[in-house]
């Protein structure tokens, strides 16, 4: 038997390419259904209020109309994320602009923007809180007095949140996984303390982050379906559309009908991009496009335009992050606190788990003997913020990073030099009290991305071409981790779900949940089938994701479909393959021709030929979401980024020019696919940093077209440097890790890193506009102890400034 090539590495075309490349993939608005209406949202146009009063202009015949009401919603009137706090329709309050009140749809797509103009609201409009800031001083003042209500925006839910705050977390560091967290929490704030006195130097900073809009090509649309009774009652719901989490919708669709899940049918159809966008809103936008079928009688098609999509659904969460680090003369951490605020819009969505993200994320790659982290979302009268690539961990990763140089700046290191002094390592403890059993080697990964980037030459050659020249360039490093996979306990909660199927004709046919939306993952799927079946690429088919037809394997989120759902898939293809040994006598090992006899021998005898396979974890996986510690992911991508910059002082304009990006990812399944990830996330990152900026102005969104919303186009990019180390994973098939987000969390402070190497002042804020560097350019003159800080004289920042205990300095408290 000749010897088989494994696929697993190699990079065979895209399942749905060719149908891509030739146009004949049909997206949701290329779909149309007999007699089909489309649908509109009637939005609010104030941030926070109460509705008076809606009148219809008697010119529009609204007979021709169907209008759906709050008090039209057969079931329960929200649409269900972690909470039930966000309505499908508001019915009297607003708490955002944008919000939906009212659905209209028609037969001819014309007569909406005619009858939407047609419709007024009377409001009773009340201040907006718009700042984590004011968010926070409105629940201080009611904590103070509790008929101080005025601002009180959100106030709590039946599953835990306070006044205006969605959620909170305290996480300490911790020296195993199952210690005692009330024990231990004391014993790490009496660590901290006694750190803190006994420090070198004590080092503090902000940072802030911006909301950032996903923009994926193709904007949110569904077509939905309403299935009656023959007595007219509403008996199911169908609804197919552009989507990242199939059995999210389901699970909304069930409140807002009050059906069971199998009368809610949800199909994924081509999605062109998503980022995490397309997480949670489709089931607002599914629902509301379900509801108009609902009363029409007709299937309804909702499309959003750019404006539309941009103004009303979710972005990253604009995040400020406080850190204060005791540190010794010689280099090493001793101890830290980091806090961290994330602007939850109007409505708590999945701000509670984008929070637990950015707090796991927040302590980085790096030993911590004392540590505390707190967090909190907080709630605010903007459109709610939600998943976006990342989902957390660039906010935190961003500060931390950020601040690493800073302190390397305090003590006279270089980046990399401090950055080594504190890296965690094989057999070490996490800060929440995960062993690294796998294999861990930052320094490593360290050395070969500065020798890459050619990190130390061009530092030096920028350091001394600088002086003299009109555009100042710079080098600066990130390095981080991503976890991979569902949060602690999140995968055995999820009990993912995938079948395989081997057909009539032998050609086997995997069924998941798990959603293309240009990332790949029927691509990879299809190969670790084929891998582990020993069977061509070519034979293995992946079923349309229909929830009729495919079970739950968790939501593609998190970085875990190739990791956690591949896992699924390789494992149900082993159960195939012993299956026919066992019982149609498959030899070992075998070729195409006898994998294809020996299963239609088996399906002579039986119904179907079918493995399917629930998660279970293979090595032992503990968290404690009470206590908040334990084994945070099944494994972690490991990463050092090293971008350079050019910032020109006639234009003030900062631009990246040239990106090095090396990451420890497992095995890499597709090495075409996973180089386009990487990309494809610096790229995003990049405008993270410098290009892309939400203005609000009174709650609204100001620039939500892409005429003003302003992203790096291709001419705007660098040369983007991939390079991967290969350590594989017990969790993943043939050793796989999650990549997905591990790009989108570097970019940005190896990207403000360069610019202080540029420029010699810190910016700790993103994004970082032309304008912002002309201000802190021009308004100052230049830091009397090496412009590295904000060059306001008023304030004294400098954590050299202050002499404390002879050689032990200090950088001022900002009040909490």
């Amino acid at each position: 038997m000749p010897h088989r090539t494994s696929i697993i590495g190699t990079s065979p075309p895209r399942k749905e390419g060719r149908a891509k490349v030739l146009g004949a993939a049909q997206y949701i608005d290329d779909q149309t259904l007999p007699d089909m209406w489309h649908g509109a949202t009637i939005r609010s146009t104030i941030a926070r209020g109460r509705i008076r009063n809606i009148t219809f202009a008697p010119h529009i015949p609204w007979h021709e109309y169907a209008i759906v009401r709050a008090a039209d919603i057969p079931g329960e009137n929200t649409i269900v994320h972690l909470t039930k706090d966000h309505p499908c329709l508001a019915a009297d309050e607003i708490n955002h602009v944008a919000e939906p009140i009212l659905l209209l749809a028609h037969p001819d797509k014309s007569a909406l923007l005619a009858a939407k103009a047609a419709i007024t609201i009377d409001y009773e409009e009340l201040p907006g809180i718009f700042t984590i800031e004011a968010s926070e001083a409105a629940a201080a003042a009611f904590e103070k007095d509790p008929n101080d209500t005025a601002n009180i925006i959100w106030p709590g839910s039946t599953h835990g949140g306070t006044a205006n705050c969605f959620k909170t977390y305290e996480m300490y560091s911790s020296k195993s996984s199952e210690s005692d967290a009330a024990g231990e929490a004391t014993e790490t704030e009496d660590a901290i303390a006694a750190a803190f006195e006994a420090a070198d130097h004590i080092v503090y900073d902000e940072y802030t982050t911006g909301a950032q809009e996903q923009l994926y090509i193709e904007p949110n649309g569904v077509i939905a379906e309403c299935h009656r009774s023959p007595t007219g009652a509403t008996e199911a719901v169908t609804v197919r559309g552009s989507m990242q989490c199939p059995y999210y919708l389901v699970h909304a669709l069930t409140l807002v009908f009050n059906l069971p899940e199998e009368k809610c049918r949800v199909i994924q159809v081509e999605t062109g991009g998503a980022f995490g966008g397309k997480e949670d809103f489709p089931s607002v936008i599914g629902s509301h496009a379900a509801l108009l079928a609902m009363k029409s009688g007709h299937p309804v098609k909702i499309i959003y335009d750019r404006g539309e999509d941009m103004a009303a659904t979710t972005k990253r969460h604009p995040s400020r992050t406080r850190l204060r680090t005791a540190v010794s003369k010689d280099g090493k951490l001793l101890a830290g606190t980091i806090d961290i605020a994330l602007d939850g819009g109007a409505y708590a969505t999945l701000s509670p788990v984008v929070l637990s993200r950015a707090t796991i994320h927040a302590p980085g790659p790096y030993k911590w003997p004392a540590l505390r982290v707190r967090s909190k979302a907080m709630a605010t009268n903007i459109p709610p913020h939600g998943a976006f690539r990342g989902f957390g961990a660039p906010q935190s990763l961003f500060a931390l990073e950020r601040h690493m140089d800073k302190i390397a700046r305090v003590l006279n290191l270089t980046p990399d030099e401090f950055r080594r002094r504190n890296f965690l390592a094989t057999g070490d403890t996490t800060a929440t009290g995960q062993l690294l059993h796998e294999p861990v080697d930052m320094q490593h990964l360290l050395t070969r991305a500065l020798a890459d980037a050619d990190y130390h030459h061009k530092r030096a050659l920028f350091a001394a071409s600088n002086p003299t020249s009109q555009i100042k360039r710079g080098i600066g490093i990130a390095a981080f981790m991503h976890g991979t996979g569902f949060t602690g306990s999140g995968e055995r909660r999820l009990n993912s779900l995938v079948h395989l199927d081997i057909l009539p004709n032998g050609r086997p046919q995997i069924l998941v949940s798990s959603t293309e939306f240009g990332q790949g993952t029927n691509t990879i799927l299809c190969q670790v089938a084929a891998e582990t079946l020993a069977l061509p690429y070519d034979d293995i088919l992946i079923h349309e994701v229909d929830t009729a037809v495919v079970p739950n394997s968790g939501p593609t989120v998190a970085s875990r479909t190739a990791m956690i759902v591949g896992k699924l898939v390789e494992r149900a293809a082993l159960e195939i393959l012993t299956l026919l040994r066992n019982e149609a006598h498959l030899p070992t090992p075998h070729t195409r021709e006898q994998f294809i006899t020996a299963a239609q021998t088996y399906l002579a005898h039986h119904p179907q030929l079918r493995a399917s396979v629930r998660y279970e974890p293979p090595a032992k996986i503990f968290w404690d979401d009470d206590l908040y510690r334990g084994d945070a992911y099944p494994g972690y991508a490991w990463a050092v980024y090293v971008a350079e910059v050019a910032v020109d002082l006639d234009t003030y304009q900062a631009q990246v020019t040239r990106f090095d990006a090396l990451q420890e990812v497992g095995r890499v399944l597709h090495p075409i696919l996973a180089k386009g990830q990487i990309e494809g996330g610096i790229a995003q990152g990049i405008g993270y940093a410098l290009y892309e900026k939400c203005v609000y102005k009174d709650g609204h969104l100001m620039n939500n077209q892409m005429t003003n919303y302003i992203m790096p186009t291709s001419a705007d990019l660098p040369t983007i440097h991939v390079h991967f180390e290969e350590v594989p994973s017990i969790h993943g098939p043939g050793g796989a890790k999650g990549i997905g987000e591990l790009p989108m969390d570097g970019p940005a402070p190896a990207i403000l890193n360069a610019i202080e190497d540029a420029t010699g002042i810190a910016f700790n804020n993103i994004p970082l506009l032309p304008e912002d560097i002309f201000e802190r350019l021009t308004a100052f003159t230049t830091h009397p102890h090496g412009g590295t800080e904000d060059l306001d004289p008023s304030k004294d920042r400098d954590t050299r400034v202050e002499e404390v205990q002879a050689t032990r300095t200090e950088s001022p408290e900002v009040p909490a």
